[in-house]
């Protein structure tokens, strides 16, 4: 299905109400999490998109491509929620035009969600996904990329420090939009975003900490070592709740000399590329990510002949 561009003050008109309503922490998570999943089809998918389901490392993931259906570069993607809501089906449509933009072929994955799994369990089967790609599915590490948005972007970062230092496996590159990096951090500037409020966004850090340590930094990156990435790019709001961990996030980025390409946008909300489908704006900011993370990829690798079990 094509996608439409409409008003943007329309867009965010109609997604603040529809937050509100079911990123509220007085609703138990599971209603959250149906909540959620009912509004997933509003965001359609690209022309030419093709979903199949699979697993990786056990677990439900999905198969993203649009166009070719073979690709020689992969992108690992690991949806928000605050480590307790979200699914392959909220976040369907932003996967699939990534993989438009990015000329690859994107695997959702279903981590498992707090609070009836805390901490570490997402992050391993993060790192069993990445692996398991790597190993099995015909990629070079050096060929899979891994994004995610707010609690996956957080996940996205702790996963690749974690290959990095414990499988000697340095991950192509990260795609972050508006990362939660510090999910222990109570210093917000202000209790809501057009997205965001506080007392839901503590509580599901509370729920996904279970009896942890808040500055591991598995759980809370923003605390770990962040030198030896690879070239990472990230996308915040100007205007959102996590703004201020996230600019702390692109310091230190810069400070450990790790490539980065930073982009902030003065009129989007948090993860406003969910309504890529509907918003020219957002659809742009995942053009961006795309165009990124092509750029990164080894040079020439869209120009080689596709061979052997490619995803």
């Amino acid at each position: 299905m094509r996608s439409i561009d409409l008003p943007l003050p329309l867009v965010e008109a109609s997604v603040k109400p529809f937050y509100r309503l079911a990123l509220n922490a007085r609703l138990p998570f599971r209603v959250q999490r149906a909540l959620l999943d009912l509004a997933a089809p509003i965001q359609t998918l690209p022309d030419g998109a093709v979903v199949e389901k699979t697993t990786l490392a056990g677990r439900p993931a999905e198969r993203i491509t649009v166009g070719a259906t073979e690709r020689r570069c992969a992108v690992l993607y690991l949806h928000g929620g605050a480590y307790t809501i979200g699914s392959l089906a909220t976040h369907r449509s932003l996967a699939a035009y990534l993989a438009r933009e990015s000329a690859s072929v994107v695997y959702t994955l279903d981590y498992r969600l707090a609070p009836e799994h805390p901490f570490p369990a997402g992050l391993d089967d993060a790192v069993a996904a990445f692996t398991e790609l790597v190993a099995d599915h015909g990629f070079s590490a050096d060929r899979v990329a891994i994004a995610g948005d707010s609690a996956g972007g957080g996940l996205s970062l702790a996963t690749a420090r974690r290959l990095i230092d414990t499988r000697r496996l340095r991950p192509a590159a990260l795609a972050l939009i508006s990362p939660w990096v510090d999910p222990g951090s109570r210093t917000a500037p202000f209790d809501r975003d057009v997205v965001v409020n506080t007392a839901w966004a503590y509580a599901s850090a509370g729920a996904y900490l279970g009896g942890g340590d808040p500055t591991d930094p598995g759980y809370a990156p923003l605390h770990g070592d962040l030198t030896g990435l690879p070239p990472t790019a990230v996308h915040v709001g100007a205007k959102e709740v996590l703004y201020p961990q996230i600019a702390d996030l692109r310091a230190k980025l810069e400070a450990a000399g790790n490539g980065l390409h930073y982009v902030e946008y003065p009129r989007l909300w948090h993860v406003a590329h969910l309504q890529a489908s509907v918003l020219g704006e957002a659809a742009d900011a995942v053009a961006d990510l795309g165009a990124f993370l092509r750029s990164v990829f080894p040079s020439g690798v869209f120009a080689e002949p596709l061979t052997g079990d490619l995803g």
